[in-house]
């Protein structure tokens, strides 16, 4: 009796024992899991933020989507049966691919199984078709009652399809590119969160004062111009196609802030179509002639020559150490320093590079800094690429490197930042440097506006007008002579370099034929910068020929939407200065030449001409 007393003490003592372990150590856990078993933390997703223009057009916004499911379990037998025809026909006018009676019957057997997370008909409802879906018999009921269960998500969708794609960027799960990446932080926000509470027919219900609301993502303003962008885009498309080039890019930016007004990026598909798969315009290549800016700009801020200066090409070809430097058209001999610019002249301006600086060649080397070719541009934008520059006593300098790098070889920089230095010529020697947001918004309220930023000064008021005088050269008798407008004038410069980068050698005969300048050249606003890279051994190559074509179509756009509001020869109002434009009566010389010039014969007697003068004037 005595051992069995002492074994039933020491067994309750245990139980108390155990249970006084379980209420201190493990009852914590142990609470929290059973309010977990009928409590639970809901996410409630923020809005992300909107990417507009400056203008309020929408490039970038979140479109909600629905998976729908149904539980039939919940679903009264009664409620069913009443309903099941009227709900099938609501959905076969809705989804429009199956009959009512097609519906019945996959609803009636989920129905007979018992199927309590049955998928309805398609993925991604639309929003409005969600809407319309909460309104169906037996779904207005609820989840608790019509087994109406959503799951919601949200789609990134851009209106413009591929317009400025690269630039917006994509927002996908884990794939984010573009602005999108670059302001990610800005437009996704922060996500609340409430309590919900397990009720009868395990639905779960929110418990009140338990909301933590989310804080919706900020919209960014971009300085992209969608109607210049369309064109932009079009022109590029249309040479590419053309000439069926690997892939090309067009930059406008706005000259006195250095706003980014376009930037499009076309690369050639495998079935030959093009798509904006990647951005070019900040991938650095050697660019070729356009780089004989930063030649003529170290010689002139070092007081070396003036433009009007004489220099010998020698018939276009001077051999430089073991290498001959030729032009691309042979014959040119002594001439002004701007006449071989305007001329593209490879041996002149090797010439004159040589001359100069190769007993220091680190001279000519240091003005690249200067001019912050060795860095990043500083656009907003993920992606951009370092840029190579070749420096005097590495591995890969060579006797020739200094005239090669004089005429953009053996230096590698991004179409950007070739838009972003001769955007400086035509800003008065002001380097800006190139933006794409201008703005941040909240409920529409601006919160963050970015100011231009000024970079550098890449020479004085005479440095600036000795070059202004040679890109004007280069369209009024040089390599772009052709695309001369008759309404506003253009300055710049051809670019055309032989390729030889990732698995493409010179024999290749891959080319990048560009044309970088501004408009109008008296009064510029705009700096516009074309690179194409052509396919292997095409017959177009010379930047004049396919990428000068390209800056004129985007250039006219840009003058016939009067953008930067100047006033030119085809603006009657601006020419008479009133915003009216005064009345005065034809006469009889008018409709001659009238009628002329739309190839008609003049036979209205002469009471009828009369009235119609009268009514004209």
């Amino acid at each position: 009796m005595y051992i069995a007393f002492t074994g039933i003490c020491l067994f309750g003592a245990a139980i108390i024992f155990k249970a006084a372990m379980i209420q201190f150590r493990e009852g914590p856990k142990l609470r929290a899991m059973a309010r977990e078993m009928h409590t639970r933390f809901d996410t409630l997703l923020a809005e992300r933020g909107n990417i507009y223009t400056e203008d309020g057009v929408l490039l970038s916004s979140s479109i909600p989507e629905f998976d729908v499911h149904i539980d039939f379990s919940v679903i009264d037998s009664g409620l069913f049966v009443k309903n099941i025809d009227s709900l099938s026909l609501c959905l076969s006018r809705l989804m429009n691919d199956k009959s009512a009676d097609q519906y019945k019957e996959e609803l009636v057997r989920a129905y007979e199984e018992g199927n309590m997370y049955y998928p309805l008909g398609r993925r991604k409802f639309k929003y409005f078709e969600y809407e319309a879906l909460r309104t169906f018999p037996i779904f207005n009921k609820g989840k608790g009652l019509g087994g109406f269960i959503t799951d919601s998500k949200e789609k990134r969708a851009n209106p413009y399809g591929m317009l400025a794609f690269r630039t917006i960027g994509i927002f996908r799960d884990s794939n984010v590119s573009g602005l999108e990446a670059t302001y990610n932080r800005t437009l996704v926000g922060e996500n609340g969160r409430r309590v919900v509470q397990k009720s009868t027919g395990n639905v779960w219900v929110p418990i009140e004062g338990s909301e933590v609301e989310p804080q919706n993502g900020k919209d960014i303003v971009t300085t992209i111009d969608i109607n210049v962008q369309d064109v932009a885009e079009h022109a590029l498309m249309s040479i590419l196609q053309k000439y069926e080039c690997l892939y090309g890019t067009c930059i406008v930016m706005e000259v006195k802030t250095g706003k980014i007004r376009t930037l499009v990026n076309l690369g050639r598909q495998v079935d030959g179509s093009y798509w904006e798969d990647f951005n070019y315009a900040m991938m650095p290549t050697e660019p070729g002639s356009t780089f004989k800016l930063v030649t003529l700009l170290s010689l002139l801020n070092d007081k070396l020559i003036n433009v009007d200066q004489i220099v010998d090409a020698e018939g276009g070809a001077i051999r430089f150490g073991n290498r001959v430097m030729k032009d691309s058209h042979l014959g040119l001999h002594a001439m002004p320093i701007w006449k071989a610019y305007a001329e593209s002249s490879n041996a002149a301006m090797a010439k004159l590079a040589f001359t100069y600086y190769k007993d220091d060649p680190s001279k000519y080397v240091d003005h690249l800094y200067k001019l912050h070719l060795d860095a990043f541009t500083g656009i907003d934008l993920m992606g951009e690429r370092k840029t190579v520059i070749t420096k005097p006593g590495s591995s890969t300098w060579s006797n020739t490197s200094l005239p090669w790098m004089a005429t953009g070889y053996g230096v590698q920089i991004t179409p950007l930042h070739t838009c972003m230095l001769y955007n400086s010529i035509a800003n008065d020697g002001k380097m800006m440097k190139p933006y794409l947001v201008s703005a941040i918004k909240e409920y529409g309220k601006e919160v963050k506006t970015f100011e231009p930023t000024e970079l550098a000064t890449v020479g004085d008021s005479g440095i600036i007008a000795q070059i202004r005088k040679c890109t004007r050269a280069v369209v009024t008798e040089g390599t772009a002579k052709g695309i001369e407008s008759p309404f506003y004038t253009i300055s710049g410069k051809t670019g055309t370099a032989q390729v030889a980068d990732k698995g493409i050698s010179y024999s290749d005969g891959v080319y990048q034929g560009s044309f970088v300048g501004y408009m109008p050249a008296d009064q510029p606003k705009y700096t516009i910068c074309v690179v194409i890279r052509t396919k292997p051994h095409s017959a177009a190559y010379y930047g004049g020929a396919i990428a000068a074509p390209v800056f004129r179509m985007v250039a006219d756009k840009i003058f016939s939407e009067n953008i930067g509001a100047w006033g030119g020869p085809l603006d009657s109002l601006a020419r008479y200065g009133t915003g009216v434009i005064p009345s005065k009566s034809a006469t009889a010389k008018n409709y001659e030449t009238m009628f002329r010039a739309i190839k008609k014969r003049l036979t209205l007697p002469e009471y009828d001409m009369n009235r119609m003068m009268l009514q004209l004037s």
